[in-house]
């Protein structure tokens, strides 16, 4: 019998983080500081809209694009958070912030086109391109620069193929942020050479160095960019899978047309929920940001008075300490604490080559139990010095 399956998809690496929580599932007791999911509740008003939408029978499909008044109330909070001016035709409500990565990738990318994705990074980045027919060029940036895309880097990753980049800012392990006046520099060069940006701003709520700032709202960048959002670390709402698209009219038209061959419309529930996230939502994710801070706070600290160098992250809520110290790869080091003291954490190598010799420890966990976890750690740690 022929080989039933794809050489592509049978060649494309499993997720590193997946791979190991595999693991940590099967064991007892384990103390998770690995997946990136907030410990709070969806807030009771928007369970409540949801919970209504059901009472009174709206298990309908909506358009494909999303329901006319949530993209009306995301053009409005774009507006009034990051200054972005959009349209209700200009956005595309998806499955999660990963379904429109994907089918911005596959709407954009011809074969052989190539995308320049900094890293460390989220994981999907690289396997959606290629499924998408581009190619994706890694480009690795460095503690030294904060995991800050420079000038310098950017330039030495472009050539006559390159079409899009990558700009995952806040970064999803590094908790790297981007400036105004950096974005302008790196803005400069996309538009020198003629290129696009597919903008992930999932953590742009989880800011600590004063409001977010997307590369759309540098002047002459609007055309040029895709804004990728969502609902599930800023509303605490993983499991409603609800996130957005925005970007110029012409992308997101084709995006729409994918979007109806893969997926029709996005959960109805959710959608009404994200409404009323969108709407009176704004103390609620004042109140989730000022917990995340004050756990960002301590772990830095914690984890440097251990002998762990830790860059001050500045948003989402990870921290990427250095472990090169200690003679292990990183995940040798996430193993052998995983057996060692029932702590999850996540290898660097899991975010690209460049996160060799670091781990992404999440905060979206309670005081008390990041504190169990630092006293295992430090046991551990004790252990192997």
């Amino acid at each position: 019998m022929r080989n039933p399956l794809s050489k592509m998809v049978t060649e494309m690496e499993p997720s590193g983080i997946r791979r190991f929580f595999d693991v940590a599932s099967t064991m007892d007791n384990v103390i998770s500081l690995g997946v990136g999911e907030p410990d709070f509740d969806t807030p009771w008003h928007i369970r409540e809209e949801g919970i209504y939408s059901l009472e009174k029978g709206r298990t309908f499909y909506t358009s494909n694009a999303g329901l006319l008044p949530l993209r009306k109330e995301v053009c409005t909070y774009l507006k009034r958070r990051f200054a972005l001016s959009y349209d209700s035709d200009e956005v595309i409500i998806t499955v999660g912030g990963s379904e429109a990565i994907d089918i911005a990738f596959r709407t954009m990318l011809d074969p052989g086109d190539e995308v320049i994705v900094p890293e460390p990074c989220f994981v999907s980045y690289v396997p959606c391109i290629t499924m998408a027919g581009g190619v994706p060029v890694r480009l690795a940036l460095e503690e030294k620069d904060e995991f800050k895309l420079t000038k310098q880097k950017l330039l030495s990753a472009i050539t006559d193929k390159t079409k899009m980049v990558v700009l995952p800012f806040p970064n999803n392990p590094t908790g790297a942020i981007m400036t105004h006046e950096e974005l302008q520099i790196v803005a400069d060069v996309i538009k020198e050479h003629d290129l696009f940006v597919l903008s992930d701003e999932i953590y742009s709520e989880l800011s600590y160095q004063g409001n977010h700032v997307s590369i759309a709202a540098i002047p002459g960048m609007k055309e040029r960019s895709v804004v990728i959002n969502g609902f599930s670390k800023s509303y605490a709402m993983t499991g409603w899978r609800l996130g957005y698209a925005v970007g110029p009219k012409e992308i997101i038209k084709q995006m729409i047309k994918v979007h109806q061959y893969l997926i029709m419309s996005a959960p109805t529930t959710s959608q009404y929920a994200a409404i009323e996230a969108l709407r009176n939502g704004d103390e609620d994710v004042a109140k989730m940001r000022e917990s995340y801070d004050e756990r960002r706070r301590f772990l830095v600290k914690e984890l440097r008075e251990m002998g762990m160098p830790c860059f001050e992250p500045m948003g989402a809520f990870y921290v990427f300490p250095n472990i090169s110290r200690f003679g292990m790869t990183s995940e040798e080091f996430a193993k052998t604490l995983l057996e060692k003291e029932h702590v999850a954490v996540v290898p660097g190598s899991a975010f690209g080559t460049c996160g060799e010799g670091f781990l992404r420890i999440s905060y979206a966990y309670s005081i008390e139990d990041l504190k169990k976890a630092l006293v295992k750690i430090q046991n551990f740690i004790d252990t192997i010095s």
